[in-house]
């Protein structure tokens, strides 16, 4: 296939621009005030366009959401591995899942990463084939069953469900704590040693 039947058309790549300046009009807004108290008037005012493109490009709000929790949560993979490269014990793992979890908190700010988690148990969640993935899960798992291959973990639960309720409880935390790093520090460090306590092998 040649190159020029690889490049977007000129038509395809404007309607790439026009979503990418949704993305960014409607990720500020949320930053602001949280994605229930965000106006669709004033994503599509800061994005120059008209009232209806965003919902011919999102449905709603929600799916705003969706859809940058699929980067996200990508880029959170990609994070978690180059990082696990030079030392992959269980300990290190844990700590570096919570470390890679509190950076998106950096780069979402607090109003938005709590809707970003709260994503994860709301009823109301849009339908997406690509958001049940989760590669950050995947990874996270991945990660936990590499340590039980090498005899880290004492075996008497999957992988699975030990870094599916590992991140669970990272959330649930992280949503309800206050933000002060020095009530966060002491609570995350007890929640990871709590963690790594009932995982490692006796």
């Amino acid at each position: 296939m040649t190159k020029a039947a690889d490049k977007p058309s000129a038509r395809e790549a404007q309607r790439l621009q026009t979503r990418e300046r949704l993305m960014g009009a409607a990720i500020a807004e949320f930053k602001r005030g949280g994605v229930a108290e965000a106006e669709v008037s004033a994503i599509v005012s800061a994005a120059g366009v008209a009232h209806g493109t965003f919902f011919f490009h999102f449905p709603t709000k929600e799916h705003v959401l969706l859809e940058l929790e699929v980067r996200e949560e990508a880029r959170m993979a990609a994070d978690l591995i180059k990082a696990l490269k030079a030392r992959d014990d269980i300990a290190t793992v844990l700590a570096e899942s919570v470390r890679v979890v509190q950076d998106l908190e950096r780069r979402l700010g607090p109003r938005l990463f709590k809707d970003f988690l709260a994503l994860h148990f709301s009823t109301s969640r849009p339908p997406d084939e690509e958001s049940t993935n989760h590669p950050y899960i995947v990874a996270v798992v991945d990660q936990i069953e590499r340590a039980r291959l090498r005899g880290e973990t004492n075996g008497k639960i999957d992988s699975f469900h030990l870094g599916v309720f590992f991140l669970l409880g990272l959330y649930a935390l992280l949503i309800t704590l206050p933000e002060a790093p020095n009530v966060r520090r002491p609570v995350l460090e007890q929640y990871v040693a709590s963690n790594l306590h009932g995982m490692v092998a006796p």
